[in-house]
């Protein structure tokens, strides 16, 4: 790229494409930040520099923009891109521009290096388009952030976290409805203001084994919290908080910026966020094409007006503007609502991660056009604003495998009151939040050999028989447990029994082998993880009761012990590396 582009040539003015030196004895290309002795660092038949550029002043962190218009920079340059497709002559047109940043001296131009070899170099990419790219990025390829580092925007939204966690990781990734941004003004609502069109809630695991991507729809009935927002002249206007609205309406709507999103997606799922990325529509023109087309499949024929996606079934290439028409198609496939579209767009990125992650990006070319088409379409908070704070996101993250990335739904229902909207499902979304704070993977395990036991057949209410005692939990806990038993499930022979003999960290439940009906019944009534179930040597009398013991982590009856480790009955997910999803 260009020293006079949207990328910067860096402090010692070395081109990007000059970083990469391919390594005879091991078949890859390795990236090179040693620039001063990088000649002898090179091997010996590597081509001599090509022409010499007057690169542009190198400065520091971008700009924080406001939003939603952090695409008008980008528009302006939108021209000289275009130009640039003709050679290096038309981007020099531009050198008058930036007269005073010659100062800053050659930069060294190269060739593209040819291909590497056969051996496939290491890539590790996490997470879909945009943020899913950055976050988890590939090794190499997030060192030259510190060239691209002119590409992104940022936006105060009055937090600012460390880039690198200790702990797990939640990214809000948001793609806007907005039209602003080049070829974008037939896409979305003509008087949107850049709502959240998109949003995804990425969680990477602490130990950075497994990540989990929650899609939120866009038409969910939610609470939108009040939120500060800075303004164009540094100070802070606050936000009023709303009742009972679209989810959508909590970016742009009334002012809000990405912070009031963040905020709201905080209080639906009780996760603490810690970084957020924004793109528009570009973002996956750009990226597709980048990367040469994502595969997708049509399980029937695609005919779609409103999109103007046609596809035949069968597997397709698509990219640029027929991409972004897959990911926004909805009312020719599934129920013709946007839960179907949130399926094609889980197929989209799984598919582009697969792609990023494959030998076919060993290129530096490829790697470096993939991270332009990202940055260029990338807004992020002030944590992250640099290339530097990306660099050291992307590296802490990258560990995770794609068979290990699980794309999920929030669960939901038809709105009885609006049927254009659906309202939380609390029932099957509180547990999966639950799961995803207490950090379980939604990834499923490989299959044993060994043969699973039988599953228990559970017993009917009527013939649980149990005492509660209460060993650490909120006074009163046993009466109020027992009547929640009684009066809720019917489980008329429920007792209680008063306070344990000893105090209990954990709640337990004491059994014969003879009471596994009754005490798989009692376990998925109270969300007893397999830790507290004991079960004894010798089967129980033939009325003898269980011993439910509540420990110093029981809460409330009906309120689960523990998070589930398993996926909740009635969410839809989908594993990132399966192959065979298609659109129907």
């Amino acid at each position: 790229m260009d020293a006079q582009g949207r990328g910067r040539a860096g402090d010692n003015n070395v081109d990007p494409a000059d970083q990469w030196v391919f390594d005879p004895n091991t078949g890859n290309y390795e990236l090179r930040l040693d620039h001063a002795g990088q000649d002898d660092a090179r091997p010996a038949d590597r081509k001599p520099a090509g022409s010499r550029r007057a690169a542009r002043k190198s400065g520091g962190d971008t700009d924080t923009r406001p939003l939603p218009t952090q695409r008008a920079r980008r528009d302006e340059d939108a021209e000289g891109d275009e130009r640039a497709g003709g050679g290096r002559a038309a981007r020099r047109a531009a050198g008058s521009r930036m007269a005073s940043a010659a100062a800053a001296g050659p930069a060294s131009r190269r060739k593209r290096k040819p291909k590497a070899s056969g051996k496939k170099k290491a890539l590790y990419w996490t997470a879909g388009v945009v943020g899913f790219v950055l976050v988890a990025g590939c090794g190499g390829a997030f060192y030259l952030y510190q060239q691209l580092n002119g590409n992104i925007s940022k936006v105060d939204v009055g937090v600012e976290n460390d880039a690198v966690s200790s702990g797990p990781v939640n990214v809000l990734i948001i793609g806007t409805d907005a039209r602003s941004g080049k070829g974008n003004s037939g896409y979305g609502d003509a008087g949107s203001v850049g709502h959240a069109d998109t949003t995804i809630l990425m969680h990477i695991s602490k130990d950075r084994t497994n990540a989990t991507a929650l899609s939120i729809p866009r038409d969910m009935i939610t609470d939108i919290p009040a939120c500060p927002t800075k303004q164009k002249d540094g100070s802070t206007k606050n936000i009023p908080g709303e009742h009972g609205v679209r989810f959508n309406t909590s970016l742009g709507q009334e002012g809000r910026d990405p912070g009031c999103t963040w905020r709201t997606v905080e209080k639906l799922t009780g996760l603490k966020i810690n970084h957020f990325m924004m793109a528009d529509f570009n973002a996956v023109k750009d990226l597709s094409t980048a990367v040469d087309g994502v595969e997708v499949c049509a399980g029937k024929d695609i005919n779609d007006p409103k999109s103007h996606l046609k596809l035949k079934a069968g597997r397709h290439i698509v990219k640029g503007e027929q991409a972004l028409a897959f990911v926004r198609t909805r009312h020719t496939v599934g129920t013709g609502s946007d839960l179907s579209r949130i399926e094609l767009q889980q197929q989209f990125l799984s598919s582009l991660i697969r792609k990023l992650k494959s030998s076919a990006f060993s290129s530096p070319g490829k790697l470096y056009d993939v991270s332009q088409a990202a940055t260029k379409a990338l807004t992020v908070d002030t944590g992250i604003g640099t290339a530097n704070k990306l660099l050291d996101f992307g590296t802490d993250l990258k560990k995770v495998d794609i068979d290990k990335v699980t794309f999920a739904t929030v669960p939901v229902l038809d709105n009885p009151d609006d049927p254009a909207t659906v309202i939380l499902n609390k029932t099957a979304a509180d547990p999966l939040f639950a799961m995803v704070r207490a950090d379980h993977t939604l990834a499923k395990g490989k299959k044993g050999k060994g043969k699973k036991a039988a599953p228990v057949k559970k017993a009917p209410p009527e013939q649980v028989r149990v005492d509660v005692t209460n060993g650490g939990g909120p006074i009163g806990s046993a009466q109020e447990t027992v009547d929640w038993l009684q009066n809720s499930k019917a489980a008329k022979l429920s007792t209680n029994a008063g306070n344990a003999p000893a105090k209990l960290a954990t709640t337990r439940l004491e059994y014969g082998p003879n009471q596994a009906g009754q005490a798989a019944t009692l376990a998925d009534w109270m969300g007893l993880p397999k830790s507290a179930l004991k079960k004894s040597s010798h089967n129980a009398g033939d009325r003898e009761p269980m011993k439910l013991t509540l420990g110093k982590d029981f809460k409330a009856p009906g309120t689960p012990i523990d998070a589930p480790t398993e996926t909740p009955d009635g969410v839809q997910n989908v594993n990132a590396d399966d192959k065979n999803v298609c659109a129907k």
